[in-house]
């Protein structure tokens, strides 16, 4: 177990809602021209996207406090990946590729919320544990 065990639920709690955000604001985009063809797409694609960088912030902090322990353990998932659409959102944002973003919403966001889901169950048995 963690050290700082609290302090990392708490930041996948948050993740967790993060996602949950993510999949609520995504429900109503059918394909990725929602984002670009109007004025409540683009809406939607700020709002996502300012959640994808809260997430990919959050697991960076994650890794910081676990020494890069935690996450590795479920490699299901692509951390790495998740922490450099955060880089790419925070640092080239209107370069940002709508397409890009659909798919993460798409194909990722719901199989990380799932295993962070799963990680918070794993933590929490461990904790009862000790």
């Amino acid at each position: 177990m963690f050290n700082n065990s609290k302090a990392v639920i708490i930041i996948l709690n948050q993740i967790n809602d993060a996602l949950k955000t993510v999949q609520t604001r995504f429900k109503p985009v059918n394909n990725v021209d929602y984002f670009t063809d109007s004025p409540e797409g683009k809406e939607k694609l700020d709002g996502i996207c300012m959640q994808l960088i809260a997430i990919g912030e959050s697991l960076k902090k994650i890794d910081k406090l676990t020494e890069k322990k935690l996450l590795q353990k479920y490699s299901q998932i692509d951390w790495t990946g998740a922490k450099g659409v955060r880089d790419i959102i925070s640092h080239h944002y209107f370069d940002i590729d709508a397409e890009e973003i659909f798919w993460i919403c798409d194909q990722q966001v719901t199989p990380m919320q799932q295993t962070v889901e799963k990680i918070l169950q794993d933590l929490k048995a461990n904790n009862s544990q000790a």
